[in-house]
Parts: structure tokens; sequence; C-alpha cells
């Protein structure tokens, strides 16, 4: 297998005719949205670049704060997306998605570096950091997905949640349908992944492991075990998540209040 071809600043230069050329082509078809684009380029340099200079230190640095005190980073901004997806107008929402988040990742990234992958340090740096980034940025979607597909219905039901609860319902039984519902549209989109992975496209893991050098077998492996690490963290943090938010829209007397 032919070693890693390594892109130097030219290469990257290079490629940019790539986007300039799709710039080009919204503004011939008049789309609107070269400015977008430019935007949304930028942006991609840029925390791609700052991302590298420092997984680069970190890799360097080798210490398990260190690597915690950056996963503790990409854990609030997460969050933080998330929340602003759902709403900013219940103040309690953020501490809960950061919540929901964190305990599905721990206890994904916990069992899965333990149990399955048993790296010799169990912050191993080349398997923890990989292993919960994308079990982050997933969980992040799901929640997003759930949390604003849930606090919607709360908000356009409420006659019928007051009904409910008017006729002697809990206020678990009361949003228990919008809950499910939810849920299920926060996993869609991870069900949906993985009824077309490996036959439609080829995952990013996969691809950079194979430019990599890593056998097209072990990094499928990689892949399969990385699907069911997701599907497991993203319905345990809708799961919470919306447990949480239906608590938010009762108070003690189980009356709805938002």
């Amino acid at each position: 297998m032919q070693k890693l071809i390594n892109l130097d600043f030219v290469d990257l230069v290079s490629a940019t005719a790539l986007i300039v050329i799709t710039i080009g082509l919204s503004a011939w078809e008049r789309i609107g949205l070269e400015l977008n684009l430019v935007l949304a380029a930028g942006r991609t340099i840029l925390q791609l670049a700052v991302l590298g200079y420092v997984l680069d230190f970190i890799f360097a640095f080798d210490n398990v704060w260190g690597i915690l005190v950056f996963l503790g980073v990409l854990l609030t901004i997460t969050a933080i997306v998330a929340r602003n997806r759902i709403t900013q107008k219940i103040p309690q929402v953020l501490p809960l998605v950061w919540g929901s988040i964190l305990v599905s990742t721990v206890l994904t990234v916990v069992y899965t570096n333990l149990v399955i992958v048993q790296p010799n340090r169990w912050y191993e740096p080349q398997y923890l950091i990989p292993l919960a980034g994308i079990v982050l940025g997933n969980a992040m979607n799901a929640a997003a997905i759930a949390g604003e597909r849930f606090v919607s219905a709360m908000n356009n039901n409420q006659v019928e949640i007051e009904t409910h609860l008017s006729l002697g319902a809990t206020p678990e039984l009361a949003v228990a349908r919008y809950r499910q519902e939810a849920i299920r549209a926060g996993l869609i989109p991870t069900l949906n992944q993985m009824a077309i992975i490996g036959m439609v496209t080829i995952p990013g893991f996969v691809a950079g492991q194979l430019l990599s050098e890593v056998s097209a077998l072990d990094a499928v492996s990689y892949q399969i075990l990385f699907m069911f690490a997701i599907a497991f963290a993203n319905l345990l943090t809708i799961i919470l998540l919306t447990k949480g938010l239906s608590r938010l829209f009762f108070n003690s007397a189980a009356q709805l209040i938002r």
C-alpha cells in the first residue's frame, strides 16, 4: 500500500479552487449563497487550523488533565450549540443539555475504552479524543433535534396537556406521547445512517483510516464500534434530555407553567 501523501501549503491553496468554483456556480445561478459559502469556507479553514495546532500540542504534551480540559471545552461548545437550537428562553436548558451529553459520553467512552479497545492507558489520546469527539458531535445533533421537537410540541399542545392533567393524568403521562415522538425524531438520523452505511457512502472515519494505511477490515471494525457507540450515546442523551425538559414545564403541584 502506498504511503500517505502529505499535502503541503501549495496543495491546500490549490484545493481552494474547488470552493472558488462553488462560489462562482452560486453566483452564475443567482442562488445568493456566495457570502454564506465564503464565510463557511473561512470558518472551516480557521477552525480546522486551530484544531490541528491544539491536537498537535495535546498529543505532544500527553497529559491527562490537558486531554480532559480539551474534551470539557468540546462538551461545553456542543451543549451551547444544541441549546441554541432547542430554545434560549428557558435558562435551565443549558445545564440540562450539558449534563445529558456528559453522562452519555462518559458511559460510552468508559465502556468502549476499558472493555473493548483496552489501550495501555485509559486516557490514551489516540483513542480517547477521536471517540469522545465523534460521540459528542452526534449527541449534540440528536439532542438538538429531539429537544426542539419536544419543546415545540409542549408549546403547541398546552390545551391538550392541561386537559389530560384535569382528568387526573400525571405530568409524565400527559406528555408521554410528545416525549416519545421527540425521542424517535432525534434517533431517526442515526438509524438512517446505520441503514445505508457501507452501501451508499463510505464513512469519513473509514476513508481517513484508509488514507493512513490502516487495513480496510480494521477500519471497518472501528467504524462498527463507533456506530454502535453513537447509537447508544444518542438514545441515552435524548432520553435524559427529554425527561429533564418535561420537568421544566411543570411546578411542584403538577401544574403546567410554561
